[in-house]
């Protein structure tokens, strides 16, 4: 039954008690009441892939680092440097390409575009291009954006870029959206029998 009903609301306060201090407007509301700045909440996801799978089976360590993928980045790849609070040059992405038409992976720092004379003529090829997103998810079995270059549906031929080797570990993305690993590059070189040699433009 609320205090007006007995009568009550008439009476004066306690002695020793003082009447709430109204919410400051220059903070926006009641401090008391603001919520905290908590972390984004990241979507369920399985940290089991083709890619995690392959690099079990082949015996390879890797650390996996989930972080909240956002679709709307124009480089998919520096936003998960900047979610994760990595370099952007530790931090690879993989792109699938067409070599005189024929699919060729590769796999370059986050902050670099792919040089397609050099990818070319290191198949002593006259020209190479992007594959379409499509084609790409059709081919490696993975969304785009959740590329990875281990456990691909079909072994296609790989290049890393030779930047990688200038760090003890460096993050490629684990085959799911949201979710990259972080491997030694030798390792990583290993498991998708990449040729290392210099691709950036």
């Amino acid at each position: 039954m609320g205090g007006d009903a007995l009568g009550l609301s008439h009476l004066p306060l306690a002695r020793g008690t003082d009447p709430p201090a109204p919410a400051d407007p220059s903070l926006g509301g009641d401090e008391r009441f603001k919520k905290p700045n908590l972390p984004p909440i990241l979507p369920p996801m399985s940290k089991t892939t083709p890619a995690t799978l392959a690099l079990s089976k082949a015996g390879i360590a890797f650390d996996l680092h989930p972080y909240a993928y956002d679709p709307d980045a124009p480089r998919v790849g520096l936003q998960a440097a900047e979610a994760l609070g990595w370099a952007p040059e530790q931090v690879f992405k993989t792109l699938m390409t067409l070599v005189d038409l024929k699919p060729v992976c590769v796999i370059i720092p986050s902050d670099a575009e792919v040089s397609m004379k050099k990818l070319a003529a290191a198949h002593q090829s006259k020209s190479a291009q992007m594959m379409k997103p499509a084609d790409a998810e059709r081919l490696t079995g993975y969304k785009v954006g959740g590329v990875s270059p281990f456990g691909q549906r079909k072994p296609v031929p790989t290049y890393l870029d030779e930047s990688a080797i200038l760090f003890d570990r460096i993050l490629i993305n684990a085959g799911q959206r949201g979710l990259l690993l972080e491997i030694a590059p030798r390792d990583a070189a290993s498991a998708c029998g990449a040729i290392m040699m210099d691709l950036k433009a």
